[in-house]
């Protein structure tokens, strides 16, 4: 029989190694960021050294993250945090992010220019402690899917660097809206999106965010201004980022700043789901309730089970298993598949660590 371990009392955070073995999918959904825990920013910008490679609509990223720090120091959004708490620079001095931007040269329309600096930049010992990589794009992601080439120049060309830097997250990103070419650019968007769900990749959903306002409101044929139409090819029906901010209050509700090619909230936005994505990476998980009650953990037969107390609010349960806590966990199960209190795996028998989480 094997030695099993039992953790049940552990703290939320834990590596972002953690979240490799499932997709983390930053999207519309991912862009309140009331619901980040101060202690969740702080764990982002103590354990995370970001390098952003980039060209204009990437932009939108960290010229929203930059006035957001005056806004959440001004309470927009009733947030009361420590002042400059969302601060970032390169080297992440004074206690900010460490967000090197512009790091690499271009954005990964350009291949295979945006291999070759992501190689060097991580080759140089100066960037040794570089963990998390992001790529944008501009507006080639419609082209290269028309071209046949999206694979072979982005998706396979990624999946190669993981390989090669194993202690590097590297974050997708779907290309910004283009109602000049709908059809090939949904498509394009909507082939990194399957192929980051189906392998457990990291994925930005810069697409989906242009497609929805802050109150869920969907628009299907957007362009990157934020302009709306009626279809593929109708007439312009409107702005959705400026009627809204025009019916919102500024400094309260969503704040001024530089947006490249698109409005300030769009930029927002985009910055609220840039800190949600940090704040995954650093090990947050928002479904997660509590660490339920009473586990307990037996072995037989070359098979692990794992019994515990039922958690009144919980929809489902999470199973994380280790070799070593040091390296991280792996969800063995995967949301809405555990919905009772007892779980069993042959397969995940040789691990020695085991926790459960109680999620919504």
């Amino acid at each position: 029989m094997k030695k099993i371990l039992i953790l049940i009392d552990l703290i939320i955070l834990f590596s972002f190694a953690i979240l490799t073995a499932q997709p983390v999918i930053i999207n519309h959904t991912c862009t309140d960021i009331t619901e980040i825990p101060q202690s969740v920013i702080e764990a982002a910008k103590d354990s995370l050294h970001i390098a952003y490679g980039h060209t204009s609509h990437g932009s939108q990223l960290t010229t929203g993250m930059t006035g957001l720090i005056n806004f959440a120091n001004i309470g927009g959004l009733g947030l009361s945090l420590p002042t400059d708490i969302f601060e970032w620079n390169n080297g992440g001095t004074g206690g900010a992010l460490d967000l090197h931007d512009y790091a690499m040269a271009g954005d990964c329309g350009y291949y295979p220019q945006w291999v070759n600096e992501t190689e060097d930049y991580l080759d140089d010992s100066a960037h040794a402690d570089v963990n998390v990589i992001i790529w944008s794009w501009c507006g080639q992601v419609d082209q290269k899917y028309a071209a046949g080439t999206l694979d072979s120049e982005y998706l396979t060309p990624m999946d190669q660097l993981e390989q090669d830097y194993p202690d590097v997250t590297f974050i997708y990103m779907t290309g910004h809206v283009d109602h000049g070419d709908d059809a090939n650019n949904k498509a394009a968007n909507q082939m990194i999106r399957d192929f980051c769900n189906t392998n457990d990749k990291v994925l930005y959903d810069f697409a989906d965010i242009e497609s929805w306002d802050p109150d869920s409101v969907f628009y299907e044929f957007p362009h990157d201004n934020c302009d709306y139409y009626a279809s593929a090819t109708g007439s312009l029906l409107g702005n959705w980022a400026t009627e809204w901010q025009n019916t919102h209050t500024e400094d309260v509700d969503w704040y001024d700043c530089y947006a490249a090619h698109t409005q300030p909230l769009n930029a927002n936005q985009k910055a609220y789901a840039a800190w949600w994505m940090w704040a995954r990476l650093a090990g947050w998980d928002p479904d997660f309730i509590a660490s339920p009650q009473n586990v307990a953990i037996s072995a037989k037969n070359d098979s692990v089970f794992v019994q515990w107390e039922g958690v009144p609010e919980a929809t489902s349960y999470k199973i994380f298993a280790s070799d070593n806590p040091d390296t991280g966990f792996v969800n063995v199960t995967s949301q809405g598949d555990l919905m009772g209190n007892t779980w069993s795996s042959l397969t995940s028998a040789d691990k020695k660590f085991y926790y459960v989480r109680a999620v919504k």
